[in-house]
């Protein structure tokens, strides 16, 4: 799951990294009324917090809900937002206390249950939630989800108890000390009783507890949240609402920012960088964020999971010109990837430049004698599938592509496949219809080495869509949860890398930066660690 481990000591890294660019625009007077209107592409699942692990949902989520922590827009620590206190005396059983006159949007008190009912609904089988693996520490978790195929045998997870109508208890299966940082997580949100009582009613319009409320949406057009008057957080809305407008294309939505047709973007096209700074000037923002472009593999395929598939993957890898291609069609907003987390982790947080190697390395020659090695191309060829909607992807496929092909003599060696909707695209991924390497990028969910490599990477992890697995890699990852010296934890994190990359479990292309772009209506426009707008703070003249 992605639980989040030993947070305070990564911290200070992504302050340094973002402390001079996290913010764009003059600060100015707004129009607190005021609607903006923001680039957006469809989620691929209903909105609940337990089934929402993609970029787009998740932006909603994080206006429309808030848990027991969050993070901090700029730096990404891990601070209290409905907890009062979490308290333990053994890093394995915790009390929470959460914060009085918190409500959801219906009127309805948020309570200890409203956690409780929340996460035992995340995880049960039942359920079928994206993110239930997040429950995955909880006692109990086995019995409402068994791992084995076998039938549930517990509607509830027996390590959750309400005390009280704002305290509940929390007992893990082992020592996990800093638990309470991952609790920041949109599938750790609280649900109200109308999610229960009437779920397809909820469904349809989402009832949270943040400072934004679901208005109205049409799937394929627009989504309109409105700021909530009754909003009882500190983080006020200073705007009067966000639509959020579908582009299957964001050269599209760029061209309608420059015609005065929206007011932000929030992913600049790899097609405009190169223009971006003459037409926007200082309404133009390039920030450091956790954000890694990888190619995933599907081992459920035997042709990538049979012996030598490694030194094929290695191969493909080294066909690859990361510095070519970053340098051709990103202008300065990708840096060539050289291991599979982030540099705004540092040093101290577990980055390390180069663990890749020679891998990582553009080799024709290298290249050609790797995948002979390995049995050559799965068919004579790879192709490499991607979703052609959002983030600039065909430039980028195309050109890794042409890279491959390049290096080893073969212009059919490798082939684009585009699919046309990231929702269309997701379905393929969890349907595991993938037969060669997928677009596969992640974004942070907190800055920590941990969140880049347990949910990609550990067996049956939520977000392992290419079904890797490896006894060491879980050892090791799990050592590392059960270990209370941040020093030895990043250790056994970076040795649990070791393992990814030794097998080539991933290719790592490119570290993305975030990237927005606005109109002169908005002022106070700035991207968070994880390249998400911060939308409650945009004023809006």
């Amino acid at each position: 799951m992605r639980g989040a481990t030993h947070a305070r000591w990564a911290v200070c890294a992504v302050a340094v990294a973002l402390a001079a660019t996290a913010c764009g625009g003059e600060s100015s007077a707004g129009d607190s009324g005021a609607v903006l209107s923001a680039s957006w592409g469809d989620p691929q699942n209903p909105l609940e917090p337990a089934n929402t692990n993609e970029v787009q949902g998740g932006k909603v989520l994080d206006m429309i809900f808030r848990g027991l922590k969050r993070y901090d827009p700029v730096t990404g620590e891990a601070e209290n937002m409905l907890a009062e206190r979490i308290e333990t005396s053994d890093s394995q059983h915790f009390t929470i206390t959460i914060k009085d006159g918190w409500t959801f949007s219906n009127g309805e008190k948020v309570t200890a249950r409203s956690f409780v009912d929340a996460w035992n609904y995340g995880a049960s089988l039942k359920n079928n939630q994206r993110n239930a693996y997040f429950f995955g520490y909880i006692e109990g978790y086995d019995k409402v989800h068994p791992e084995d195929g076998g039938k549930q045998t517990a509607d509830t997870l027996s390590g959750l108890k309400v005390t009280g109508d704002r305290t509940f208890t929390v007992a893990l299966t082992q020592k996990f000390s800093t638990f309470p940082d991952t609790l920041g997580y949109n599938a750790f949100a609280p649900l109200p009783r109308a999610f229960f009582d009437d779920h397809d009613a909820w469904v349809k319009k989402p009832v949270g507890n943040g400072p934004y409320l679901v208005d109205s949406y049409t799937r394929g057009s627009q989504m309109s949240l409105r700021t909530r008057p009754d909003y009882p957080g500190p983080d006020k809305a200073r705007n009067g609402g966000v639509d959020l407008k579908v582009y299957t294309d964001n050269n599209t939505a760029y061209t309608d920012l420059m015609a005065g047709n929206l007011d932000l973007v929030d992913d600049v096209p790899a097609a405009q960088l190169k223009n971006v700074r003459s037409d926007l000037g200082d309404r133009y923002l390039n920030t450091p964020a956790g954000i890694l472009q990888t190619l995933a593999f599907p081992y459920y395929d035997d042709a990538w999971s049979r012996p030598g598939a490694e030194k094929v993957r290695k191969g493909l890898s080294m066909a690859i010109d990361r510095e070519q291609i970053t340098d051709t069609l990103f202008h300065g907003t990708r840096t060539p990837a050289t291991d599979w987390t982030s540099p705004v982790l540092g040093k101290d947080g577990g980055y390390r430049a180069g663990l890749c190697g020679e891998f990582c390395e553009y080799d024709p020659d290298d290249a050609k004698k790797l995948i002979r090695e390995g049995g050559g191309l799965p068919g004579g060829k790879v192709t490499i599938t991607y979703n052609a909607d959002t983030g600039s992807h065909r430039a980028w496929v195309d050109a890794v592509c042409n890279s491959i092909n390049n290096a080893l003599d073969d212009e059919r060696a490798c082939v684009a496949e585009p699919v046309g909707t990231f929702a269309d695209y997701r379905n393929r991924i969890t349907g595991r219809e993938m037969s060669g390497p997928f677009r596969a990028g992640w974004q942070m969910d907190y800055p920590l080495i941990q969140n880049f490599l347990q949910p990609l990477y550990y067996t049956g992890a939520s977000s392992n869509d290419g079904k890797w697995s490896d006894e060491r890699f879980d050892d090791l990852v799990d050592r590392a949860n059960r270990e209370t010296d941040p020093a030895k934890a990043v250790g056994l994190f970076q040795q649990a890398e070791e393992v990814v990359r030794d097998d080539m479990a991933a290719i790592p292309l490119w570290y993305q930066n975030g990237s927005a772009g606005w109109s002169e209506r908005l002022s106070d426009v700035r991207l968070n660690p994880f390249s998400v707008p911060v939308y409650d703070q945009i004023k809006v003249s």
